[in-house]
């Protein structure tokens, strides 16, 4: 059995958790999701809590993979059931001179030193402001309820200028820390 797979799940008030035909709904004050689990899963949803268990006579392939996915629907309900009651939130910073960052609405305009800007549409279930201060780095600020659609959007604009080890300039995580690397050491003979 999975360790992360046999820990309960507590529903915080607010929140309500149903199934139906292994579809997990979950609807809160920051909005909804679904969730499709397999059915070598079973989910009881009684007293406040969620719990998963193994379904014995369930018929797969690899036996090991009802153990995996234990875990891994016990995982995403739990990230569905913080999403829509306390949401998440990534900010990213942009490091380097003349780098800039802006919105209208859901679609965000990029100027990384390229000759163009790039600008990217958001999905509408993210929320997204820019931050901008004389001598600071530019920020972007993305919230959420998918911690999977927020992870992969971070990604997406993280890959267009990905921090370099020489000078640090690209965009990074607030928080991240970035390898350093010396440059060519002076008078190697």
């Amino acid at each position: 059995m999975s360790r992360i797979g046999k820990l309960p799940i507590s529903i915080p008030s607010g929140v309500t958790v149903s199934l139906k035909d292994n579809v997990v709904t979950v609807k809160g004050p920051k909005g909804e999701m679904t969730q499709f689990v397999d059915p070598s899963i079973s989910v009881t949803i009684e007293d406040g809590h969620v719990s998963f268990s193994e379904v014995e006579d369930a018929l797969l392939d690899n036996p090991k993979q009802k153990h995996a996915f234990h875990g891994l629907y016990r995982a995403l309900v739990n990230n569905m059931i913080v999403g829509v009651s306390e949401g998440y939130k990534k900010e990213l910073e942009l490091v380097g001179v003349g780098y800039r960052a802006s919105n209208q609405g859901n679609i965000i305009e990029l100027s990384l030193g390229y000759t163009h800007n790039i600008f990217i549409q958001l999905p509408s279930e993210i929320k997204v402001e820019t931050k901008s201060e004389r001598n600071k780095n530019p920020l972007i600020i993305l919230e959420s309820c998918d911690k999977q659609l927020l992870g992969q959007v971070c990604s997406k604009i993280r890959s267009f200028r990905k921090p370099e080890p020489y000078k640090g300039k690209g965009v990074k995580f607030v928080g991240e820390e970035i390898r350093r690397k010396s440059g060519k050491s002076a008078g190697a003979k």
